[in-house]
């Protein structure tokens, strides 16, 4: 009976003793957790990054490689590819990527005049190409005993001492016009070089002389003595067009007249 109480009113363990746990009371502490591959990547990809940026910018801007050493002229006429060099001032031994080629055409165009434009190109790794297009004259202005040349923007650029062949003179003699009063000499020579780059390529060669007296009354000088009433520069292309088909039709003509190229008109034949 007694043992059958005991079962009865035990809890049916078989020891007296505490539960198992820290002998202080205090809970135990949680395991370590290992840091995740996952929260590793961004951190490699932004180190990863940081050296490829790094490198490249050491290569562009430190690496001896990576240098200018040589500067290339092409499309010079008149002038030398040692007169543009010069003149573009690109220094050598600076980083190639540092060259500032917009400085570098101003430099060469504002040195010479002669320069219409200028294409620069970086020729790695370590060469600067400048490609230069000259100005052509159309037109020569004597004065002292020398040509100051004139392109067909109208804008002088150069004296030289002996004038080239096929250009003619200019004969500027507008003083008492009052188109000089209301345009100007310079847009007078404006004119001028319009009319010049205007001709028809079977008359071009043999003009000696643009006469210009005002806007409207631009006068041709051929070399065989023969005279073109041009008038102004506007219509360019129809006065060539009625030009071309008057010295066809009267061969023998002294004086042509396009002046209104609607209405061209002969004499002296």
């Amino acid at each position: 009976m007694a043992g059958a109480s005991t079962a009865q009113g035990g809890t049916g363990r078989t020891d007296s003793g505490p539960p198992p746990g820290p002998r202080d009371g205090n809970p135990p502490p949680p395991a370590p957790r290992r840091l995740s591959r996952v929260r590793w990547r961004p951190v490699l990809w932004t180190a990863a990054l940081a050296l490829v940026v790094g490198g490249v910018v050491w290569a562009l801007y430190g690496s001896p490689w990576l240098r200018l050493r040589q500067v290339s002229v092409s499309g010079t006429r008149v002038l030398t590819p040692a007169e543009v060099r010069a003149a573009a001032g690109a220094r050598l031994g600076s980083p190639l990527i540092s060259v500032d080629t917009d400085a570098v055409s101003a430099n060469a165009r504002r040195a010479l005049p002669r320069i219409e434009s200028v294409d620069i190109d970086r020729s790695w790794p370590h060469s600067l190409r400048i490609s230069v297009t000259e100005r052509k004259p159309v037109l020569l202005r004597e004065k002292g005993g020398k040509f100051d040349e004139v392109d067909a923007h109208g804008v002088l650029f150069a004296t030289v001492g002996k004038a080239p062949r096929g250009i003619p003179l200019l004969d500027l003699d507008a003083d008492e016009s009052p188109s000089l009063r209301r345009f100007g000499a310079d847009r007078l020579l404006g004119e001028a070089a319009r009319v010049a780059t205007a001709l028809p390529p079977s008359v071009a060669p043999g003009v000696r002389t643009v006469r210009v007296r005002s806007y409207d009354a631009v006068t041709l000088l051929l070399k065989d003595g023969r005279t073109i009433e041009w008038g102004s520069a506007e219509k360019g292309r129809a006065k060539a067009r009625a030009l071309t088909a008057l010295m066809k039709a009267a061969p023998k003509a002294r004086h042509f007249d396009v002046s209104v190229p609607i209405a061209p008109a002969v004499s002296g034949s």
